[in-house]
This record gives C-alpha cells, structure tokens and sequence, in this order.
C-alpha cells in the first residue's frame, strides 16, 4: 500500500471520526434540557390564554417573558360578551401584529330557529375576515345548553355538521372544549387536584356529581369522539387535554384513533403533575413519544377588573413553574397538587415544539410579524 493511499485513508478516517463525534455532541445536547436561565432567551408561544381587559398588561408581559399568545373567545356567561371579546382580540391583533392571534366563536342563542346554521356561517365568515383562525365549541354544548323542547343538544348533533363542514372547507382550526375532567363527577373530597376542588366548589352548576340527571364523563367523551369521526379532515384542537387529563394512557389512545388532532395543556398541568408524582417516567415517555401533538398553554384570563401589575406578576409566576415543571428535574411544589414532585427535564427538541413549533404549523402565518 502506497503512503500516498495510506495518508488518504487516514485522512478520510480522521473525518469520518470529527464528523462522528460532531454529531454526537449536537445530539448530546439536543438532548440535554433547558434551564431557568434559558426562559427568557426561547421564544414561547402560550396557545390558549383570553385577554379580555382592554389594557396591553398581558401583551406586555408576553413581550417580556418571550412569549406571543393565542387568546381564545368563548360562550361562556361569566366572560364578556362574545362582542366585546372579539373587539378586544382585533384590537391586539392591529397593536401587536405577530404577537397575537385569537379564536373566535358562536351563541348557541337562536338554536331552534331554521336560519340559525346560516346566521351562524355568516359570523364567523366575518370573524375570519377580521383575522380570527380558529372556532371555539365549549362546554356548554353537552352540558348546559337545551333546545326548546328541553332536551340538551351534544357536539355531535346534526345541526352542527354543516358548521363543521363549512370549516372544513376553510382550513379552519376547531378547538373543542368538550365535557370537564374527570374529576368534575366526583364528590370534592375526591377530587385529585386542588384547582378542580376550588373550581367546582365555586362552580356547582357543573359539578356533575351534583347532577346525576346529566350525561355522564363517558357520554361527553363519546359524543365528542363520534362528532370527529364525522368530520375525520377536520383540524382540532382538543383543549385542556381533551378532557382526559386524569390518564396520559387514554389521551395517548385519543391522539392514536385521531391523527388530525392535538391537544393543549390549558389549566390541566396539574393533573399532569398529580400523575408524575405516580410515575414521573411514563409521564416523561408520553411527552417524547408525542412531541408533537402537544402545545403549551395555561388558560390565564386578564378579566377586564383586574389589577394590571398584579395580573403581570401573576402571568410571569405561572408560566415560570411551569417552565420549571417541564425543564428542570428539580423537586417541586405547585398549588395545584399535595406534595413534591420531580420537574420532567424534557429535551430541548420537545420543549421548542411544545412551546413554539407546533403552534406555528396549527396556525400557520398566524405569528409571521415579528
């Protein structure tokens, strides 16, 4: 063998080696987790909060803490109304372009009449023109909404399809809310997680428990299901976990028979930790193994009364434990849940999809104005 050849092969050998150990070093630290000094540094989108205070303390400490929002407008009496929700949205929209997008909705008010399905279509076309990318269904329909004979009309009722149908046809995201946790069928003292204890305490009108006379958590779930199954291109977003927060098992099975779907983790964090302090592994494996169907969210309102510097302070503490949580494998303690547990210290290639490019592909162009 000529040195010539043999100067070559060590050459090549050589670079084979760099390029080897090169990649094993990016990988090795694609793996390694975030930590609390990386926070502010990675761009982070919230994907499911409602800024309703005409006030920018919510877009400011968004812009402070690296973070662009999706606020979502919602049915719900305790909000303002559906209006008023949507002339805040725009505003924020024409104020901070590419820092903001937001979800819009419909009054189920006027169900019975026959023009209701067109009047309807005819809202959220103009919603969409006005920059909305997305229609939100809550809880409402399953559980609290009856038609004039009395009867409580599902997600899955006809009456919907042409709705569904005409999103469909527009691209349009479908986020559904879409019966309670699991939690919300039994009595408070069983109740798994502190935040569900305080809500239905103070929300006994859905506190199923209270009302056997209501579909059960097994009936929502199925009617939910048997609505996508009618509607299998349409885009969904299962918020809160899809309402099966209490079993990373059963979402995982949600995630399976549905491939359009994904899921946002809005208000349900808690659950999430309450099962890691059970088994902080199959938590972990069920984020990596579903990276991608999984976005960031919290759920936080800025209610119109609200103290602005007090609401900031509140925003900044929330997304940081839960930056915590996801990043770090430190021992922790969240209001949300008795006890200690143990952060995930997701990988790095998992939190920037959570966090940011999942939410750039489900709303794509929404964030594009930097």
């Amino acid at each position: 063998m000529s040195n010539w050849f043999q100067h070559r092969r060590k050459k090549l050998l050589s670079g084979l080696l760099l390029s080897a150990v090169l990649l094993l070093a990016a990988c090795t630290k694609e793996a390694e987790p975030y930590t609390m000094e990386d926070f502010a540094k990675v761009e982070k989108i919230d994907a499911h909060v409602h800024a309703h205070a005409d006030h920018p303390a919510f877009l400011e400490q968004a812009l402070a803490d690296n973070f662009r929002l999706f606020t979502i407008n919602v049915d719900y009496p305790d909000f303002p109304p559906i209006e008023e929700q949507q002339r805040v949205a725009v505003k924020f929209l024409q104020e901070y372009p590419g820092r903001i997008a937001y979800s819009s909705t419909f009054h189920m008010a006027g169900w019975d009449d026959p023009a209701w399905q067109e009047q309807v279509i005819r809202h959220l076309d103009s919603a969409f023109a006005g920059g909305a990318i997305a229609v939100k269904v809550w809880k409402n329909i399953g559980m609290d909404f009856r038609d004039q004979a009395g009867n409580l009309v599902m997600i899955d009722d006809p009456k919907f399809d042409p709705i569904f149908a005409h999103l469909r046809e527009k691209n349009i995201l479908l986020v559904g809310h879409q019966g309670e946790p699991k939690n919300c069928w039994l009595p408070i003292e069983e109740m798994t997680v502190n935040n569900d204890k305080e809500y239905f305490k103070n929300h006994p009108q859905y506190h199923m428990y209270l009302h056997p006379e209501f579909p059960s958590y097994e009936d929502q779930m199925s009617a939910r299901d048997r609505m996508l199954e009618k509607n299998q291109e349409l885009r969904f977003m299962g918020a809160h976990l899809a309402s099966l927060e209490w079993s990373v098992d059963e979402l995982a099975k949600f995630l399976d028979r549905f491939p359009k779907a994904v899921v946002d983790l809005a208000a349900r964090m808690g659950q999430v930790q309450y099962q890691s302090q059970r088994d902080r592994e199959k938590v972990r494996s069920f984020f990596i193994k579903y990276q991608d169907r999984l976005l960031y969210a919290t759920d936080l309102t800025h209610a119109p009364d609200s103290d602005p510097e007090q609401f900031k302070q509140e925003v900044h503490e929330k997304w940081l434990t839960d930056w915590k949580y996801l990043n770090t494998a430190e021992m922790m303690s969240a209001p949300e849940v008795d006890g200690e547990f143990e952060g995930l210290a997701l990988p790095k290639k998992v939190i920037d999809k959570m966090y940011r490019i999942n939410a750039e592909k489900i709303f794509p162009g929404a964030f594009a104005a930097r």
